[in-house]
């Protein structure tokens, strides 16, 4: 069990404070916190000390992407103890998560994610490497599970108050249990690599393949054949449905072996080289502007190939070409 109590002290809700600002566009709703903001920093610290904070509405509003999605925000009160909790589980879980958990970690992130699947992939060219990700997965986060799973190392009882509020602050429509947490949240980062430290646990301990990678709810599992990928498959569905609630989607749930290139984390990865996708080269090429364009050239530079290079270069030139034109004709 962690013995560590939360800090809620006024102090630490500055420094929370000061983290959350830290990089925020000015808004008419930061602008109105900030004017009054030792008041409301100081009511803060003593709902918090006092175990009368309560968590507060979200708004929403939908991205498109790869896929559709519904990002939920939270006012700016309930942000500043998003870090505040953020910080205090980061030093008490990060040192117990698997090496190769690559998402939302401090010296990690999404290109060490990839070049560790490359190294891999170079190590086992042909082997049968199993990807897939879960079905809907922030919105299937089952309460009751993910609080069982905190109370196991957080024995503090003011921080399991807070740690309530926050994840009873959301619950997907329709479900018969409360489930689901809002992507738009910091705490959730962290929140969906403890309830899938499970999952690394039961794979690393239980099936022991010949490597596995997690970013996020994606992941890979190295297997030595075909036949072995398919008992890993069926253990990884059952426990996840038997121990977390969640399903394997099923339109990231394939079998390859990495010298054809593994299709992951928007990019085709080969033991010796990778590129980005198809989708996401026509997506830089779709959302292509002179303003975009040193960004685009930088990413296509280290992840692209010499034919998507070569597209992007000529991409610029005709629209340079279509300025200067303009530029003349006015």
């Amino acid at each position: 069990m962690g013995n560590e109590s939360i800090d809620v002290s006024l102090n630490n809700v500055w420094k929370s404070w000061y983290a959350f600002r830290r990089g925020k566009k000015q808004t008419g709703e930061l602008d109105a916190f900030t004017y009054r903001l030792e008041a409301e920093l100081s009511c803060l610290q003593a709902d918090l000390e006092g175990g009368t904070y309560h968590h507060g509405g979200y708004r929403s509003f939908t991205v498109t992407d790869n896929k559709k999605r519904t990002i939920l925000v939270a006012g700016i009160r309930d942000r500043v103890v998003h870090r505040l909790v953020y910080e205090y589980l980061v030093p008490i879980y990060d040192k117990t998560f698997s090496y190769d958990v690559w998402s939302c970690r401090k010296g990690k992130g999404l290109l060490g994610a990839i070049l560790r699947i490359q190294g891999l992939s170079a190590r086992h060219p042909r082997v049968v490497v199993w990807r897939a990700d879960i079905r809907k997965f922030f919105d299937n986060i089952d309460h009751a599970i993910l609080l069982r799973i905190l109370s196991r190392k957080i024995d503090d009882a003011n921080a399991m108050a807070i740690l309530r509020e926050i994840v009873s602050s959301h619950a997907a429509a329709g479900s018969v249990a409360p489930i689901g947490i809002p992507i738009g949240n910091l705490t959730s980062q962290i929140f969906a690599n403890i309830y899938l430290h499970e999952l690394d646990r039961f794979v690393a301990h239980a099936l022991k393949p010949l490597a596995y990678v997690r970013y996020g709810d994606d992941f890979l599992v190295y297997a030595a054949d075909a036949g072995c990928a398919t008992r890993f498959r069926r253990s990884v569905g059952a426990f996840l449905h038997e121990a977390l609630h969640l399903e394997i989607n099923s339109k990231q749930d394939t079998f390859v072996r990495p010298w054809q290139g593994l299709n992951v984390l928007g990019m085709e990865i080969f033991p010796n080289g990778r590129r980005l996708n198809r989708r996401n080269r026509a997506r830089i090429m779709k959302r292509l502007n002179f303003a975009n364009s040193p960004g685009y050239h930088g990413i296509l530079r280290y992840h692209g190939n010499e034919k998507a290079r070569e597209r992007f270069d000529w991409r610029v030139l005709g629209m340079l070409d279509e300025e200067h034109a303009r530029a003349d004709f006015i």
